[in-house]
């Protein structure tokens, strides 16, 4: 017996949808032996109505075949349309064209772009760019995943409206700038009108960070407000606010099947923004200003990297042994890809049962 099938896989709203365009099940011949004492009756029978046994075999075999095609379509349709990453964004997992297959693999693409949870306007100014595609080196992996720079402005839009990225400082491993006494001979006005008060230094970025993504780096510049809150006596008085512009490259990193990364500090500058106990002096408060930076900005935007976010990787497998190429505004993940047990790949078994079961 030989079966042939055409499959037609589409994306159909953000979905594939899979369709038998094509089947037919062929038997050749077909043999059947009957034991018994009338058996010489029974078998002239069988051979009589050989022909219509096959065509009801074929038919039948057919009817399941169309029967299990249907049934992985369903099962495609609940492919869900987005991947959540934590309380604030999702990742848009949608297709947003046909697969394209070759004769040793199927390219799929996704729209990929952070989108926003809880109503939080999403950002749709992203467009795709046209660049020179990125290849990965050595022998060949099971699986290549394609980040354009956009997948992580996106996610830096949505974060920045959904105002998380900014934070009160009140605790830092040099505890003397949570002082006025820690700045008396930095900005002595401060130490003079609040003696020995408490500090909390209320961080906010001030516009959306853009990363750029080049040779083995990641590139980003952050503009970003520091306002020196003073605690006297139970009142928190706002005394001061530097500008920051900090430059940092990055690099990026893959944990399990999440997509990680982590910054250093390039070089920075800063002005004084406005000021309620005169001026300051700048020179003083730039070493006070790269302490922060160091042991509390980057630290803590690091932090929040080191968690990443989820590639789209089918449930119950991990990547291995990945190799991460960044170039031409894009990041590319070649890896191979192991079969961790936390989905049972037998619960699909049934399914082909039914399919080729008559």
């Amino acid at each position: 017996m030989a079966m042939e099938l055409t499959l037609g896989l589409k994306d159909q709203n953000g979905t594939l949808s899979l369709s038998l365009l094509d089947w037919g099940c062929f038997v050749k011949d077909i043999f059947v032996k009957l034991d018994g004492g009338a058996t010489w009756f029974y078998q002239g029978l069988v051979d009589a109505f050989k022909e219509q046994i096959a065509s009801a075999v074929e038919d039948s075999v057919s009817k399941r075949i169309r029967e299990g095609i249907i049934k992985l379509d369903s099962l495609l349709q609940s492919v869900p349309k987005e991947i959540p990453v934590d309380h604030v964004a999702a990742l848009n997992v949608t297709f947003v064209k046909d697969p394209v297959s070759s004769n040793s693999s199927i390219d799929f693409e996704i729209n990929g772009l952070f989108t926003a949870k809880d109503g939080i306007p999403a950002p749709n100014n992203y467009h795709k760019k046209h660049r020179a595609p990125v290849s990965c080196t050595g022998p060949a992996k099971m699986i290549e995943i394609s980040l354009d720079e956009n997948v992580f402005n996106s996610a830096t839009s949505v974060y920045f409206k959904a105002d998380s990225m900014s934070w009160i400082v009140n605790k830092m491993p040099d505890q003397s700038l949570l002082n006025t006494a820690g700045w008396k001979y930095i900005v002595p006005q401060l130490y003079n009108q609040y003696p020995d008060d408490g500090v909390n230094l209320n961080i906010s970025v001030s516009s959306q960070p853009m990363l750029r993504i080049a040779d083995d780096k990641v590139d980003t510049t952050i503009y970003s407000d520091m306002i020196i809150d003073v605690l006297d006596s139970g009142e928190v008085i706002q005394v001061a606010c530097i500008s920051l512009v900090i430059n940092a490259t990055g690099s990026v990193q893959i944990s399990k099947n999440n997509l990680t990364g982590s910054f250093g500090l390039t070089e920075f500058t800063m002005s004084l923004k406005w000021s309620n106990i005169g001026d300051l002096d700048m020179h003083q408060v730039q070493a006070a200003m790269s302490t922060v930076i160091d042991t509390v900005f980057l630290p803590y935007l690091n932090l929040h990297l080191a968690k990443g976010f989820p590639l789209p990787v089918l449930p119950g497998f991990t990547l291995e042994n990945a190799e991460i190429i960044c170039r031409n505004s894009q990041v590319m993940v070649c890896s191979d890809v192991v079969h961790t047990g936390e989905y049972d790949l037998y619960k699909l078994l049934p399914l082909w049962v039914n399919m080729l079961s008559i």
